[in-house]
């Protein structure tokens, strides 16, 4: 089942998404929530650490798991998902470090950190909320567009375009990571509710094939048609082509 939000602009879908993530805390004070990175999501997280500084929400109990790491790159390293998640949410709020989760980028051996990354994420008793972004080619987490659905968490080449995509983050084009590792496709599908924000003009196209398109691995996120429970929250730009439909 599909939910849509229709928000006027991004600060409104970055108020709406945080409505529902504030919803998971307090309904579960415990709640395991999966995070994504990205610039989607800022907004959102921006609106959570006001809320508790303002006291309403409360981090304490919280663990979370992050959706991806780049490859290669250590936790300090200013352009990793790790040092995102600390400079945008974890420093703001009183969660505990040691209930976080990323990805390990310092392994080498794909295959060794895929499997503790899987092993850390069962050992938290599952997803509660996942939240995700979506790609201009429809990937969800670094799943590009492949000829079948990756199920658990597995070392990616990432498209050019999602490379060309992140560039504005880094110094040059070069500098991009060429490989990551990522929760699969059944991790992502696993977890009890699933929250997506999409944002822009420049995602309408690709909100319509994935909500109203074929369930096709070609568009990873698709897929999300499948779940029992998926919120997708947009502004009015990113819904333009389904906003009949909704």
């Amino acid at each position: 089942m599909i939910r849509f939000i229709c928000a006027k602009d991004y600060d409104e879908m970055s108020r709406k998404a945080a409505n529902v993530i504030s919803a998971q805390m307090v309904m579960k004070p415990e709640s395991v929530l999966g995070l994504a990175t990205g610039s989607t999501p800022i907004g959102t997280y921006a609106c959570l650490v006001e809320r508790y500084k303002q006291g309403d929400l409360d981090f304490s109990g919280i663990t979370s798991v992050n959706l991806d790491e780049y490859k290669g790159l250590p936790h300090e390293n200013d352009q990793s998902y790790y040092y995102f998640m600390n400079d945008n949410l974890f420093s703001k709020v009183n969660i505990d470090l040691n209930n976080t989760y990323v990805p390990d980028g310092t392994i080498e051996d794909a295959a060794e950190a895929c499997e503790k990354y899987e092993e850390i994420i069962a050992a938290t008793g599952g997803v509660d909320l996942q939240l995700l972004g979506l790609g201009h080619n429809g990937h969800i987490g670094f799943n590009e567009p492949a000829e079948v659905f990756p199920k658990e968490t597995h070392c990616v080449t990432l498209a050019q375009s999602t490379i060309e995509a992140n560039a504005r983050f880094f110094a040059s084009k070069e500098e991009v990571p060429t490989q990551a590792y990522t929760m699969g496709i059944q991790t992502i599908m696993n977890a009890k509710k699933i929250l997506l924000v999409v944002s822009g003009a420049d995602k309408a196209d690709i909100v319509y094939k994935a909500f109203f398109g074929d369930v096709t691995p070609l568009v990873p996120a698709s897929v999300l048609q499948l779940h029992q429970d998926v919120t997708v929250v947009g502004d009015e730009a990113a819904f333009a082509k389904i906003a009949e439909l909704i």
